[in-house]
């Protein structure tokens, strides 16, 4: 017998009796989640769309009403297996409604995040600070969400004014539909930023915005919904520019860089959406060989295996439009299982990590496992980047060599013992690396092809991009 406690999975402990509903005493039951959401439904269907009496009768002819019951059926009677009632729904996205979408990214990403998403179809991109905007029906919406590999999240605009004084928020704020997408029963959290507005306080632009939510819900509703800052139902964004407010709901929830599978982070991760802007930027074909000689955490190799296989970068993880009231399950459903059909069963070439450290060594294996990839999809060793061979005649090194805080003790030696290892083992290859260091060309003794500015949280970076050619400094 094991001497570890087992798990309560089930409660059978007796729950003490609910009050009388003759005390005056007792408090009606507050619901939350779910339920609360099942149970407004219903209440607001009574409410709207129960028949009366007096129209339900004078429907039926009186003959109808007086007619005796045989075994014979007749066209007044009732069916004999009672019907679900019809619940309806609050008014969902028409299919020939389309919606005007901010996607934010990176810095350094707009670009190859433009590319994506007319890739993926949708119309009117373009660029802008910091992510792109675009347009697109209710199910583009949904695809955006489950296929972006580049955006930080999805955002949905339903309003937008010209604003000069916190009121005017306010008034904004109680003007736009919400009921529409959420309601008192649902949980709420409001966000501002803002980029050149006049106003003094953000906070206080924030509680305008949720005065303004709240009071519509509750003069409409009955109630006002709950603040939750940690796991809303809803999650609204408000945005202040010189001129004007914009009122976004934000669709995707956590965000989209969070795929569900890296648990273990290791040192100074790199998240997966910044990940995958490299190998974009870099532009990697998923048909060659890849090699992360600092793979730490495996994040870099494991996007690269999603892209090759094909797998949406959202599969696997809950998104908040899913606890919105127009939220068609069986669009989703249909949507998640087309995209599993095209999901490629092995890959054409070899992904191959190497990190000195064998704890970030394991942490990558175990993040490859909850990433659904086999042993033999990504091979993750513990090796030094100054003797690793090359997996392939030709491909690609993708990498996040250790730098700024990550560089605990200083290797004078590193960097010229690396470059003469890529200059003999792979010519032919193509070298991306990212770092805040930008002296990085000159202690490889290589010019760099490429710099691209970009962002790895607060670190302002470059990638170097390098064509290698064998016994030379190219």
């Amino acid at each position: 017998m094991s001497d570890t406690p087992s798990r309560k999975t089930l409660g059978l402990t007796r729950k003490p009796a609910a009050a009388h509903a003759d005390d005056p005493a007792a408090k009606p039951r507050k619901r939350s989640g779910a339920r609360a959401r099942q149970v407004a439904q219903i209440e607001r269907t009574r409410q709207t769309e129960a028949p009366s009496p007096v129209s339900a009768r004078a429907e039926v002819p009186g003959d109808a009403r007086r007619r005796p019951r045989t075994n014979e059926p007749t066209q007044f009677d009732e069916p004999r297996i009672a019907r679900r009632p019809r619940h309806r729904t609050p008014r969902a996205a028409r299919p020939s409604e389309v919606f005007a979408i901010f996607a934010p990214c990176p810095h350094g990403l707009e670009h190859v995040l433009a590319t994506e998403l007319e890739a993926l179809g949708f119309d009117a991109v373009q660029s802008g600070r910091a992510g792109c905007h675009f347009r697109a029906d209710w199910t583009g919406v949904l695809r955006a969400n489950l296929y972006s590999r580049l955006a930080t999240r999805i955002l949905v605009q339903v309003a937008q004014a010209p604003v000069h004084t916190e009121d005017d928020i306010l008034e904004l704020a109680h003007d736009t539909e919400w009921e529409r997408w959420f309601g008192a029963e649902q949980t709420l959290r409001v966000d501002t930023s803002a980029v050149g507005s006049p106003m003094r306080s953000l906070q206080y632009c924030n509680l305008r915005a949720k005065d303004g939510i709240c009071d519509r819900l509750r003069e409409r509703e009955g109630e006002r919904p709950d603040i939750d800052t940690v796991r809303p139902d809803a999650r609204v964004h408000l945005f202040l520019d010189a001129q004007q407010a914009t009122f976004y709901l934000d669709v995707s929830g956590e965000s989209l860089f969070k795929r569900g599978w890296r648990l273990d982070k290791g040192e100074a991760p790199l998240r997966e959406n910044l990940a995958a802007g490299l190998l974009a930027l870099s532009e990697w074909d998923p048909n060659a060989a890849l090699l992360d000689p600092f793979c730490g955490s495996g994040t870099i190799l494991i996007e690269a295996a999603w892209i090759a296989l094909g797998v949406p970068a959202g599969i696997w993880r809950p998104f908040s439009f899913e606890r919105l009231r127009n939220h068609d399950e069986r669009l989703w459903r249909d949507l998640k299982d087309d995209a599993r059909s095209h999901i490629a069963p092995q890959l054409e070439q070899p992904l191959v990590g190497y990190d000195l450290d064998p704890e970030a060594i394991r942490a990558a294996q175990a993040n490859a496992d909850r990433a659904h990839l086999t042993a033999d999809a990504v091979r993750f060793e513990i090796g030094d980047a100054r003797q690793c061979p090359a997996a392939a005649p030709s491909g690609w090194i993708v990498t996040n060599p250790p730098y700024g805080d990550r560089m605990t003790t200083e290797d004078p030696d590193l960097w010229r013992d690396w470059a003469t290892q890529l200059k003999q083992s792979f010519g032919g290859w193509q070298l991306n690396v990212i770092s805040s260091d930008l002296e990085l060309p000159k202690r490889l003794r290589l010019k760099p092809k490429r710099r691209i500015p970009l962002h790895n949280g607060a670190l302002d970076c470059r990638l170097f991009r390098f064509d290698l050619v064998s016994d030379s400094y190219r």
